[in-house]
Formats: C-alpha cells, structure tokens, sequence
C-alpha cells in the first residue's frame, strides 16, 4: 500500500516543479503511414450501427490504423472484421463517467478481452479522486490493468482531465504510474472538454517517458494531432483518423 498520507503532498511538490521548469515541446514531423500507426480510429456513440462499426473496421484495414475503438459490444464483430490484421481491437471500459463498481469493470473487461479485444480504455472513477480516495482509485485501476496483463493486452486509464485541476491530474497520472497501467489518455470525448497540449504536456512529464500518453477529444486535423505528439502523446484517440492522415503532406 503506498503512503496516502504523503501522497498529495508529494504529488503537489512534482507539480511545482513542473510550473518552474515547463518543458518545451519537441517539433516532429510524420509522415501519414506514421500517423496511421498512432491512432485509435473511433466510434463510440450511442446510436453506432453494426454497418458503422463494420466501416470502421474496413477503414482500419485499409489505413494501418493502430486500433479500432469501440464499444465492448462491439468487439466480436470488430474482432471477426480484423483478423488476420495488425490492426488491434481496443475496447472502452466504465465509459463515459467511470462511476461504476470495480467489479463491473473488472467484468467488463474480461469479457471484451475473451472476445478479441486486445487494449483496454478504462475509465478512472472522477469523483473519487476529486474526493482524495487515493486507494480505492488505485485499486480500481489496478485491478482493471492486472485483468488485461493477464492476457497480455493494454491498459489505457483515462482521467477525464477537463474536469481536473492541475494538482488532481498529476494525481492521477502518479496513480496510473503506481498501478501499472500502460497508458494515461486524457479524455473520453463525451466531458465537458477534449484534449489540449497542456495536459498532454505535463502528463508527459508526470508519467515519464517510457509510459504512453494518448490524448483523445476534439482532435479533428493533422495540426491538432501533432501538435498533441510534440507535447508528448503517443497515441491519438479520433474519430476524424482519415481527415487527420488527409492533412499530412508526405
């Protein structure tokens, strides 16, 4: 068990440092295959037809998209739809809000992952955290991570950073790190705000480099998804995917 009792402090210390040293971001440059290999390929509204999720997969298969990004009742058909590929099934978890039991998600996971999922999107519970309940937003995510590294596939958490101050974003950053999840993504694109470079910027900084960053909502162009890679994100969460590729000169 880490040391709660010391851990806001801790965390407000890091955050302290980043205010007086804010990296600068690194200029890339990409080309569209490398695009391609960065993003999540997404459909995740509530009125998402089979007939909609199947041209998504066609279009994942057909761009070298690194995951469709889906609904879990969905991931038999995207699973079905993508084999043979090296285009991964990726499955949102707790989603929107995150209020749900560990358990349900636990489950939930489980059985996106029997059916052919191979990356987890989980989403923390928010009001937890805002609440200082330290341990049990660990646990939650933990229990999610250990269900997907069982079967070898990813965790990504994502903190809803919209509704965050800055203090509860290294928080839960610091809190992904501890539990050992492989990623931290910044929204579910149904709050109140998407991604920014500023968040995806210090998430950068809170997780360190080895850890993904996937930074999700509102990115509909290539400038805005670079931008989120120079700031430090690994992998791009969107539902534009062949708009942003669109926009990229090789």
């Amino acid at each position: 068990m880490l040391a709660w009792d010391a851990f806001e402090a801790d965390c407000s210390r890091l955050l302290d440092e980043y205010n007086k040293n804010v990296p600068v971001d690194a200029p890339v440059k990409l080309t569209r295959a490398t695009m391609a290999g960065l993003i999540d390929h997404t459909i995740l509204k509530a009125d998402a037809t089979p007939a909609q999720i199947d041209q998504l997969c066609q279009e994942a298969r057909e761009f070298k998209f690194a995951s469709v990004c889906v609904n879990t009742v969905y991931a038999p058909l995207c699973a079905k739809a993508l084999a043979g590929t090296s285009v991964d099934v990726c499955c949102v978890v707790g989603f929107p809000l995150g209020a749900c039991a560990t358990e349900a998600k636990v489950a939930e996971t489980k059985y996106a992952l029997k059916a052919g999922a191979r990356e987890i999107d989980m989403v923390i519970h928010v009001g937890g955290l805002k609440a200082g309940e330290f341990e049990a937003v660990y646990q939650d995510i933990k229990a999610v991570a250990d269900a997907c590294h069982a079967k070898g596939a990813v965790c990504k958490v994502i903190i809803e950073a919209a509704l965050l101050t800055d203090l509860e974003k290294v928080e839960a950053c610091r809190l992904i790190v501890e539990a050992g999840a492989d990623f931290a993504k910044t929204s579910t694109g149904f709050g109140p705000g998407g991604a920014t470079v500023e968040d995806v910027r210090l998430m950068r900084y809170v997780v360190g480099p080895e850890m993904g960053v996937k930074a999700a909502g509102g990115i509909r162009d290539a400038q805005k998804a670079i931008a989120m890679v120079s700031a430090g994100a690994s992998r791009i969460g969107a539902s534009a995917g062949i708009a942003i590729l669109d926009g990229i000169e090789e």
